[in-house]
């Protein structure tokens, strides 16, 4: 789409008038504000947005422009003088009356002095929101209890409050021909890889959209123009200090005003797979805790298909285990029963989510007493398929990546469906297929199973091991990181 010429903001007040009410819709829209103050025998306008600008701010500046008619007499300098009074920490000059009305719609005041080609931007930005609080998918027992919230402004400051470093840079875009939508890229300058930085920027340059309803849900479509895989190729996360971590390994960090989620880029598979617990307790503890949550997701991945197979083939059972499987296969076939409690599963996930908090508790007492009670007593469910639905599901909610584990919950009914329809090998099969996608997938240039393919045995050993911060001295090679070394390397002595 061709960009139109944008309209320079012209000397006569009453042509930018008609200018502005075309554009911002100052007689329609009722939250557009707009003063005429006459300063010195000139008008100077005053165009704001309610809501999004501090009435506090503007009130103030106002005052301090009224007060120039008391104290100044020189007419010829009225737009220095208005200039000069505009006291704020944020100002800049603007000659275009399209970026005028985009910084207005952003919460921005634009002053006009009559006679005068450019016009005044100040920041008085006062978004509506939240405060910054722990989010509820990455709670932990020990660490900070902030979070990212809707506002860009104030995730820039969490993250800069843990990265006190002159090289880290956020730099600023809009995406969104009607939106506007405010972005940032977030690095280290020195440590993350100048082509991935290129990357990610030209990507966000050449989105064409009308707008980012769904902010950076949106930007990840377009950046990795996912539509063949279900498995997630970036990282959202809301802590700040899981942001900063990934910001000294080298990581480049999305943010998206309206959105509390930072998308980190590049990730494998094996980030999706970790949590801040892991790194707020010692490293054997911490080690322990992510086998556990390796050894959930295995089990809600792969445990009810193995527990079909035996049902469906009793005989490869060895005798120790010869318990294995329902005494009463019920009134409907053992496949098609846990077929239905996967996806009942799924409906009480989403039933959840939709229930007021008030009525939570009745959805789990529905969910436990009517639906698992009275439907193994009917036959239509045995008790060993509520057993593996009930271990897989909490495999499912073990994982810390909400995206992950659905993309696992959608592999696990087609292994299912595999095994039932070709016993061991179509079990094989599936498991295969598995992880041939996973192999196949890239994320922004990143094979998404390093370090097991292509293998990286040091790698490997920090993914499967918690190790203790003094001895993780060099950055995961896979971002190629301009520094190395988290710690100078050690010299031998003299």
């Amino acid at each position: 789409m061709e960009q139109q010429p944008q309209q320079p903001i012209m000397r006569s007040i009453e042509k930018n008038r008609k200018l502005f009410e075309e554009k911002l819709g100052i007689d329609v829209s009722f939250d557009i504000g707009y003063r005429t103050i006459n300063v010195l025998g000139r008008d100077v306008d005053f165009y704001y947005t309610n809501g999004l600008a501090d009435t506090q701010f503007v009130t103030e500046i106002l005052k301090k422009i009224i007060e120039i008619n008391d104290f100044e007499h020189e007419k010829r300098k009225v737009p220095e003088i208005v200039k000069n009074r505009l006291a704020n920490h944020q100002f800049e000059e603007i000659k275009s009356v399209d970026d005028a009305a985009v910084e207005v719609m952003s919460g921005l005041l634009v002053v006009i002095v009559d006679g005068h080609d450019v016009a005044y931007v100040v920041d008085v930005r006062s978004y509506p929101g939240r405060g910054p609080e722990e989010p509820d998918t990455e709670r932990v027992v020990r660490g900070a209890r902030d979070g990212f919230t809707e506002n860009i402004i104030e995730n820039a400051g969490l993250a800069r409050r843990r990265v006190r470093d002159e090289r880290l840079r956020l730099e600023i875009m809009q995406v969104g021909r009607r939106s506007k939508t405010d972005l940032s890229i977030m690095y280290i300058k020195d440590i993350a890889d100048p082509g991935l930085i290129e990357k990610v920027r030209h990507d966000i340059k050449q989105i064409d959209v009308d707008g980012l309803a769904m902010s950076d849900k949106t930007i990840e479509e377009f950046i990795l123009k996912q539509s063949k895989t279900p498995f997630p190729l970036v990282r959202y996360t809301e802590r700040p200090d899981v942001a900063a971590a990934h910001l000294f390994e080298g990581h480049v960090l999305v943010m998206v005003d309206t959105s509390p989620s930072v998308m980190i880029t590049p990730t494998t598979f094996f980030h999706h797979v970790q949590h801040a617990e892991e790194f707020r307790q010692v490293p054997m503890v911490g080690t322990f805790v992510r086998w556990v949550r390796y050894l959930g997701i295995m089990a809600s991945l792969f445990l009810l298909p193995l527990w079909i197979l035996f049902v469906l083939q009793p005989d490869i059972l060895p005798e120790g285990l010869s318990y294995i499987g329902p005494s009463d296969e019920g009134n409907i076939p053992i496949v098609v029963q846990a077929l239905l409690a996967d996806i009942g599963i799924e409906f009480l996930r989403i039933a959840a989510i939709h229930t007021p908090t008030a009525v939570s508790t009745a959805l789990g007492l529905i969910a436990a007493v009517l639906i698992g009670e009275i439907a193994i007593e009917v036959g239509l469910f045995t008790p060993e398929i509520i057993l593996y639905i009930a271990i897989a599901a909490v495999g499912s909610f073990a994982t810390p990546s909400y995206e992950l584990s659905v993309a696992n919950k959608i592999s696990r009914l087609l292994l299912v469906i595999f095994t039932a329809v070709f016993g061991v090998k179509g079990l094989v099969i599936g498991f295969t297929l598995y992880v041939l996608i996973l192999a196949r997938t890239i994320s922004l240039n990143t094979p998404y199973l390093w370090p097991l393919i292509p293998f990286n045995p040091q790698a490997m050993y920090h993914m499967l091991f918690r190790i203790s911060v003094p001895l993780q001295k060099r950055r995961p090679s896979i971002v190629h990181p301009q520094d190395n070394y988290r710690r100078p390397p050690e010299t031998p002595e003299n």
